[in-house]
């Protein structure tokens, strides 16, 4: 989540030149610039992972599956109206264009999942496993027409952006499935966390399997054939080539994108389970209020980019609101990456204060609506 924000702090602020240049495109990126963007790669699979991890230890509380499955779909439908209704107009207070991203993912996964937790365990698991290792099989399938049946399509599994009027947009980047097959495996995994499971097991676990993913990951991205809609290819320097093998595809997650984040995040845990500092409790604090966080945070680096913008000369009708990731402000103009980074410790400083206190909120209030956000 504090990585998350080190990439909204440069899709805000930083240098934006013209239209499809971006920090992956090797013919105008630094391999700095390229990192500042590849780390972030980690953030939502981990996050949709270990959604699924939480929702398996929550049910093990003595929930029973109709209240599991009750929680699950109504959450996951409000995270797709906040999706839509909400965070989206928040990017950049553009309200003809339904963008859908991670928010939209998890909600649709909760939905499914709530149906899905029925299963015995080892069903589910083996379609999780299934999901994620298969769904790029289903790479090369295009949809065009009809309408309904190309939108249908594209939310499953192609990514995909439709203009339905000349000012309203209709943007699918999270197309479900494999994000559904991330959160079920990060639901198995919970089984791991259950008090008769021992914490030396569950750390060799945890290190070999992140290990195997790692290693499997560089197998077959090296043979270059399955696994991602991307290959990779011998670049202008042996740095870019490098960059180029870690340059999986993101909209859908394929597996090797998957592989790549979900095995170190696996070596990660193995380690971390023990840690107690300082440090880490009040990292733990923006864990517990994910959404308010997410928020919070999407609201202050806009205040902050916009305000930037403003103190350096210009006016708001400079402001260009024909376009979304960018967040309206117009080609040309943002901050080296320098200020990217120093906007980013300064965000996460801010906003550990909200957090904290809303996490103390949540401990000392027993509100129902509480647990949606």
């Amino acid at each position: 989540m504090i990585i998350m924000a080190l990439d909204h702090c440069r899709d805000m602020l930083h240098y934006n030149n013209s239209i499809g240049q971006g920090p992956l495109d090797f013919g105008t990126t630094t391999p700095a610039l390229f990192l500042t963007r590849w780390i972030t790669h980690f953030c939502a699979p981990v996050f949709v992972f270990l959604s699924g991890t939480g929702i398996f230890l929550y049910s093990s509380k003595g929930k029973s599956k109709k209240q599991i499955a009750i929680f699950l779909f109504t959450r996951g439908l409000w995270l797709i109206f906040a999706e839509i209704f909400i965070i989206g107009p928040l990017w950049d207070f553009y309200f003809f264009e339904f963008f859908l991203q991670v928010i939209w993912a998890i909600g649709l996964s909760m939905v499914f999942l709530s149906v899905l937790q029925f299963l015995p365990y080892r069903v589910l698991f083996v379609i999780g496993l299934l999901i994620v290792f298969g769904h790029n099989l289903l790479d090369n399938i295009t949809v065009e027409q009809p309408f309904l049946k190309s939108v249908l399509w594209s939310v499953i599994h192609k990514e995909h952006l439709y203009q339905i009027s000349d000012h309203l947009q209709l943007v699918i980047q999270y197309p479900f499935l494999p994000w559904l097959g991330l959160m079920i495996l990060g639901y198995a995994l919970g089984k791991l966390y259950l008090p008769e499971t021992s914490a030396e097991y569950r750390k060799k676990f945890l290190l070999i399997t992140g290990l195997a993913s790692i290693a499997l990951f560089i197998i077959i991205r090296f043979v270059n054939i399955y696994g991602d809609m991307h290959q990779w290819s011998h670049q202008k320097t042996p740095v870019f080539t490098l960059l180029d093998f870690v340059n999986t595809t993101k909209y859908p997650p394929s597996l090797l994108y998957i592989l790549m984040t979900i095995g170190p995040a696996l070596v990660f845990l193995s380690f971390a389970e023990n840690i107690s500092t300082r440090f880490s409790r009040k990292i733990a604090i923006f864990g517990k209020v994910p959404f308010f966080y997410y928020i919070l945070h999407v609201a202050l680096i806009r205040s902050i980019s916009w305000a930037a913008f403003f103190v350096s000369g210009h006016t708001w009708s400079d402001l260009d609101f024909t376009h979304f990731r960018e967040g309206s402000l117009p080609y040309g103009s943002g901050y080296s990456l320098w200020v990217v980074y120093l906007t980013w410790v300064a965000v996460i400083i801010i906003l550990y204060f909200p957090c904290r206190w809303y996490s103390k909120y949540k401990t000392t209030h027993k509100y129902w609506w509480l647990s949606y956000l």
